[in-house]
């Protein structure tokens, strides 16, 4: 058993009766992120990897990140892995957009649990066929929509499913980002596959950075967005894609709701911004001050909350004690926290109370690309609304 006998999903995660063992296929700058959030929970150890086809490649990466298994391919891993007594427990994909599916795929057939990156697949139809393959498996399928991880965010969402700002009636979620704009930082390798649509898909910005905001005022509001009306832009040409996205969005219940995503905000590193109201009050909440969150009531003086001020739900995703602050690595270690939480109530065939983990999954990464395509189709038909 890998939970203890003790364990109370109500109460503060225990440890684990031993560390879960994790592989990564894919070894750019974002693996490291998941790694060390990994390790940082104290319930990971990563033991296997495929981080390239090109044998000297992946030999220096093995190296580098000193693991006793390494593979030149994906699906070599995927099987091997599943053989061995001491195999991993779970998987990490961080590839290019475009080996999302078949790596996920390769996978879930070997019987491994997944977290993917954002966005899960190419398509919508890819997307489904994965939610099809979970189910059907009877694995877990985590996405890393790590920013409803902060416990912020979690506090927020408790705070409306209380009522505590009323009957929602608006939703505006933005995403503005710095990045390099000369030619030459263009061709660095985290950035270079970013605008190929061979491998980034459909979309770039708004796949990389609106899919996060999206998730976030569905996972707050508990509201699923049911239409968008979209306009791509290419604000810093030349670019074969786009990296300004402005775009009306409606919830369910005709809610209405603006989205904005760009790359090129220069003085915003990380501007991520959700704001969301209602007829008795409002809730913001700034990725670049995570740990406190603006609770509006009308008529009444505004409160600013941080962790340890909400109800016990929202203390799941906190390490440290009050008075410590938590950025965007803690987040991470909440959604590697939840995964291994969840990888080892089904491996020990414990059933978790619904809503007691907060980690997105296989169902929000298909909502994604649902997103993602109704946003295309809007920006082909001239920014029209587009049902999703």
């Amino acid at each position: 058993m890998l939970l203890p006998d003790s364990f109370d999903p109500d109460r503060p995660f225990p440890p684990l009766t031993r560390r879960l063992r994790l592989g990564v296929v894919g070894g750019g700058r974002i693996a490291q992120i998941h790694a060390m959030a990994a390790r940082l929970t104290g319930r990971w150890e990563i033991t296997a990897g495929a981080f390239s086809a090109d044998s000297s490649r992946a030999g220096s990466a093995a190296a580098e990140w000193r693991l006793p298994r390494c593979y030149e391919s994906y699906d070599v891993m995927a099987t091997r892995e599943a053989m061995l007594a001491d195999g991993i427990d779970a998987v990490v994909i961080t590839t290019p957009n475009h080996l999302h599916a078949p790596v996920a795929r390769a996978f879930l057939e070997a019987g491994i649990d997944v977290l993917c990156e954002k966005p899960m697949t190419g398509d919508v139809s890819q997307a489904l066929s994965l939610v099809k393959l979970t189910g059907k498996t009877d694995r877990i399928f985590v996405i890393a929509y790590v920013h409803s991880c902060f416990p912020m965010i979690r506090m927020a969402r408790a705070i409306i499913a209380e009522g505590g700002i009323g009957a929602i009636n608006q939703i505006h979620a933005e995403y503005i980002q710095e990045w390099p704009v000369t030619p030459e930082a263009r061709n660095e390798p985290h950035i270079e596959w970013r605008l190929d649509p061979a491998r980034s898909g459909p979309t770039s910005c708004l796949a990389d950075l609106g899919t996060h905001a999206v998730h976030l005022t569905e996972f707050v509001s508990r509201l699923p967005l049911t239409h968008v009306r979209a306009e791509f832009h290419v604000c810093v040409p030349p670019k074969p894609m786009e990296d300004t996205v402005f775009a009306w969005t409606r919830h369910s219940a005709a809610i209405p709701g603006t989205l904005m995503v760009t790359r090129h905000a220069p003085g915003n590193p990380g501007g991520l911004r959700l704001r969301i109201f209602g007829t008795e009050g409002g809730l913001e909440w700034a990725l670049d001050t995570c740990g406190q969150l603006k609770f509006s009531r009308y008529g009444e003086a505004d409160r600013i909350f941080s962790k340890g001020q909400g109800p016990a739900e929202t203390e799941h995703p906190a390490r440290a004690p009050r008075g410590f602050h938590e950025g965007n690595f803690g987040a991470w270690a909440t959604l590697y926290t939840e995964f291994a939480i969840a990888v080892a109530a089904r491996r020990d065939g414990f059933s978790l109370p619904a809503d007691s983990l907060g980690m997105p999954t296989v169902a929000a990464g298909a909502d994604g690309m649902r997103f993602i395509d109704a946003c295309v189709r809007s920006n082909e038909a001239d920014g029209g609304w587009v049902a999703i």
